[in-house]
């Protein structure tokens, strides 16, 4: 199944070893509760007196879309702030500045998408139309968009920055921002399949 991927935390300034450590723990644990929720998924048991009120079954699918979510959505986070940092350039620049008019428009939309939301911002790539629209979730596996593709994902749940600046969000998206691994995001943007809608 899924094993923790490992991130060099060395190279993150601003956000202290401890903050980074704990909050890849709760990664470590989203792991391991899916795994749990496959083994169970397994069980005949589990399938029986489906109901959308509450059953086993129901209980399951919600946990299996929360913990994997969590998962994928902790990789593209640790992924994109640690290795070797550098000023935005190459085909992402070029992208933000035709979706967003501008690199500091687009800082701005983040930074307030940041402070409005309880989870995540997720910088996406649609697939029907190869624009870039940044996305607001409450939770792991709730303001989802389907053949969006996560090109660079921050994490704004508490766990994420209250070791370091306490209740400061702002602060904390800032030195996000100092530490994103451009060519990360731009090696994300390849391989993106455009499908026309016309």
């Amino acid at each position: 199944m899924y094993k923790p991927q490992v991130f060099n935390f060395n190279t993150v300034d601003g956000i202290t070893k401890k903050q980074l450590e704990e909050h890849y723990d709760l990664y470590v644990g989203y792991i391991n509760k899916f795994g749990e929720i496959n083994d169970l998924l397994k069980q005949k048991d589990s399938y029986e007196n489906p109901n959308s009120t509450y059953s086993t079954l129901r209980s399951l699918k919600k946990g299996e879309s929360y913990s994997l979510n969590g998962i994928i959505l902790h990789q593209l986070y640790f992924g994109n702030i640690t290795g070797r940092k550098s000023k935005i350039h190459g085909k992402i620049l070029d992208m933000i500045n035709r979706d967003f008019g501008s690199y500091d428009n687009f800082v701005e939309m983040f930074t307030n998408t940041g402070l409005s939301m309880r989870g995540w911002v997720v910088l996406i790539q649609g697939e029907y139309n190869g624009k870039l629209r940044i996305i607001g979730q409450d939770s792991h596996d709730d303001g989802t968009v389907y053949n969006g593709k996560p090109i660079l994902v921050l994490d704004v749940y508490e766990h994420a920055y209250m070791i370091d600046f306490g209740i400061d969000r702002k602060e904390y998206i800032k030195v996000f921002f100092e530490n994103i691994n451009w060519d990360v995001v731009n090696k994300r943007l390849e391989g993106t399949k455009i499908v026309s809608y016309r």
